[in-house]
């Protein structure tokens, strides 16, 4: 990785480089200052498309103006977070931004001010890099080292916003009268100028209803939630193909395998990669994924593309390493997948959001009694949550631009309410025998099943976007065996 060759232009600094030089930029001569200032050629594009998503994010900005009328609203996108010395994570824009704009930019940031009737939106970027102040050259993120960003002018035709200067942000809204509401946590500089004037229940109330607005999907969500779910039907495929190269390796080969898919066809992964095999498929969030991939035992992945714009699938399959389940394997997949079957069909408008969990507990807890696991009846075991030993977690969430996406939803809008067409959830039941679980037969121990499917609301009940990956038993075996050869 190449290193910067001087230190960076401080921010607040507009002055000339041969003006300001004074040991600040060893190496810099008037000569090299002069001459980084011409001969570049004019790149700006011109007549660009709106993103295609871009009438959808008019009609939520649109949603959020009638919600909040005559109030300033402050929708930062973030910063980017230093990884190690002078690197930096990867950024990713707060999903409420990127939501409201389609804008994907560190240090962006919406601002709604209010008018006599709704609101005017812009979007807040920084422009070009500066050539003139040297700038885009000798600043860490000047354009030389981290690559060209768009117009003001570009940026304005391409989200159908009015784009400025955010650096002169923060001192407007200091000077800003009148009721304001900030998104928290994403800007601490926005945050800042706004300290006064803000307070913490009404941002609250800013980020709920956000996170509210995406319990029901448009047509553009629904489409990128599907191309999110197909490229990751690819990953797992891509997956079967080279179980014998893991076996040789680690679990790592296969989160590299997933990585692969996600990142030629996506944005990214959309959560860390759980490839969990053998007993790690007991614990829930096993992201180490450093251990051996064995024949004759279960491989528990679980992964999702996230798409360009931030939608992602969340998809688990558990698979026999060898391409068949033995007895007391299938035994439990049989259940499990019973159990979502059950947990699906109560997936349909109107129906209450907990009903598909509900289903789920019920199916799994019949089978622990009748596997003489846990003393019964039936409904003894699930009034004092019995079953939980096993079953551990939810039987699912909602999924969208976060993995568990609207969650700062109100309880009542989300796990207590009712579904409605154009919602997206997953159903993803398990039963899980930890390795020391003495409670249980040997030969349940170390066995982790969970089946996890993209699940939408339609409006005469249910559509299963991952539906091309197989479940049932048998034909996951057929499949597995098929893509191998």
């Amino acid at each position: 990785m190449a290193e910067e060759l001087t230190p960076a232009i401080p921010d607040e600094s507009e002055e000339p480089i041969k003006q300001r030089k004074n040991g600040l930029y060893p190496g810099v001569s008037d000569e090299l200052a002069e001459n980084m200032k011409s001969g570049w050629a004019d790149t700006e594009l011109r007549d660009l498309d709106p993103i295609p998503q871009a009438a959808e994010t008019a009609a939520r900005r649109a949603a959020l103006s009638a919600r909040f009328p005559g109030e300033r609203l402050v929708i930062p996108a973030g910063n980017l977070k230093t990884r190690s010395n002078d690197t930096e994570y990867a950024f990713r824009a707060s999903v409420e931004y990127a939501y409201l704009t389609g804008n994907q930019t560190e240090d962006g940031v919406l601002v709604l001010e209010p008018r006599d009737e709704g609101h005017e939106a812009t979007i807040y970027l920084l422009p070009r890099s500066d050539r003139e102040n040297g700038e885009f050259w000798l600043d860490g993120q000047g354009e030389l080292w981290v690559g060209r960003r768009h117009s003001l002018t570009e940026a304005g035709q391409l989200y159908g916003i009015p784009a400025s200067d955010v650096r002169e942000l923060a001192g407007a809204l200091r000077e800003a009268t009148g009721p304001v509401r900030v998104v928290r946590g994403y800007d601490a500089g926005i945050e800042a100028a706004l300290t006064d004037k803000v307070t913490a229940e009404r941002d609250e109330e800013l980020r709920v209803f956000l996170s509210e607005a995406r319990l029901v999907k448009d047509a553009f969500e629904i489409g990128e939630l599907q191309k999110a779910v197909d490229s990751t039907v690819r990953g797992f495929e891509d997956v079967v193909k080279v179980l014998d190269k893991a076996e040789a390796t680690s679990e790592r080969y296969i989160e590299g395998t997933f990585f692969l898919r996600a990142r030629v066809e996506g944005n990214d992964v959309g959560y860390g990669t759980i490839a969990a095999a053998g007993p790690h498929a007991c614990t829930l969030h096993w992201v180490r994924n450093d251990g051996a991939v064995r024949s004759g035992e279960l491989l528990l992945l679980d992964a999702g593309v996230e798409t360009h714009t931030y939608y992602t699938a969340d998809v688990t399959r558990t698979l026999p390493i060898n391409g068949r389940f033995d007895e007391i394997q299938r035994k439990i997949y049989d259940a499990v997948y019973e159990a979502q079957e059950a947990g699906i069909a109560a997936v349909k408008p109107g129906a209450k959001y907990r009903d598909f969990h509900d289903a789920a507990q019920r199916v799994l807890t019949e089978k622990l009694v009748e596997w003489g696991l846990v003393e019964g009846p039936v409904e003894r075991v699930l009034e004092l949550g019995l079953q939980r030993r096993w079953t551990l977690h939810g039987t699912g969430h909602m999924l969208g631009m976060d993995v568990h996406d609207c969650a700062a939803a109100r309880v009542e809008a989300y796990v207590d309410g009712v579904l409605e067409p154009g919602m997206c959830l997953t159903v993803e039941p398990g039963l899980y025998f930890q390795a020391d679980d003495l409670t249980v037969p040997q030969e349940y121990r170390g066995i982790g099943v969970r089946i996890e499917d993209d699940i939408l609301v339609t409006e005469d009940g249910n559509r299963n976007l991952s539906a091309a990956l197989p479940r049932r038993s048998d034909e996951v075996e057929a499949w597995m065996a098929a893509l191998k050869g």
